[in-house]
């Protein structure tokens, strides 16, 4: 299968290396197509960052479209443009943080979610309240550490998550982690070799996710919420989406 690795910030670093993250995980017959959009913000902190590469995203989920990619993941953890990325999509389209807690309720009763800056927190806890998951959450702790300093994470910045996630075990009570970033997925061996609980990555829940729907030949129902979007006129930059 095909599956279209979509990084909605621009920096190409972060997208090879989540692609690299992916491809180790997958299939040997599951191809990963790395994305990257070739206009929007560096990085994805705030709503105003989502906001903005959100269009640039669904210009790529089209893109997969055209392709006939058999499933399109959004490695963001915000899961920005989730919803309208499925009334696009004829494949089925995962979002970084929903995989990661589908696969963390599965396997602990409790999980803590370690992530980026203190300002992101209501983001995290937002999703795990629409998803669901809020009850099985232990809490939601920040490093502080900005997303681009993960591409070449410094010592002290690792300790620091690393230290975060002990204290989401020890005084939280979790009883397994998520990576709240698709920019950490290239520490999550390290972690989970020097941490007593699962370590659960985004990117790569995903993939195996998005495996698992294409063996059972599931698809996106496009009854309802995730019908194709309205036909109607655009106009200016977005002139393109009329249909």
């Amino acid at each position: 299968m095909r599956i279209q690795l979509i990084n909605p910030n621009s920096s190409a670093d972060m997208t090879q290396a989540m692609a690299l993250s992916a491809q180790s995980v997958a299939l040997p017959d599951t191809d990963i197509l790395p994305y990257t959009p070739s206009h929007g913000p560096k990085s994805i902190e705030c709503a105003f960052d989502e906001v903005i590469a959100s269009a640039a995203l669904l210009d790529l989920i089209e893109e997969g479209n055209h392709m006939g990619v058999d499933a399109h993941i959004i490695a963001c953890f915000g899961d920005p443009a989730l919803d309208a990325a499925r009334e696009l999509a004829n494949a089925p389209v995962i979002g970084i943080a929903e995989a990661a807690f589908q696969l963390a309720g599965l396997i602990a009763h409790k999980f803590g979610v370690v992530t980026t800056l203190a300002r992101t927190l209501p983001a995290s806890e937002h999703l795990l309240q629409k998803y669901g998951y809020q009850h099985r959450c232990s809490g939601v702790r920040a490093t502080d550490i900005p997303v681009l300093a993960l591409e070449n994470i410094e010592a002290d910045a690792y300790e620091c998550l690393k230290s975060e996630c002990l204290a989401a075990i020890q005084n939280d009570g979790a009883e397994a982690i998520v990576l709240g970033c698709a920019g950490m997925s290239a520490l999550v061996n390290k972690l989970a070799s020097e941490l007593p609980v699962p370590i659960i990555d985004g990117v790569t829940a995903a993939v195996k996710l998005a495996e698992a729907l294409h063996q059972l030949h599931l698809q996106t129902s496009k009854i309802g919420q995730y019908g194709q979007p309205v036909s109607k006129p655009f106009v200016g930059r977005y002139a393109h989406w009329t249909r």
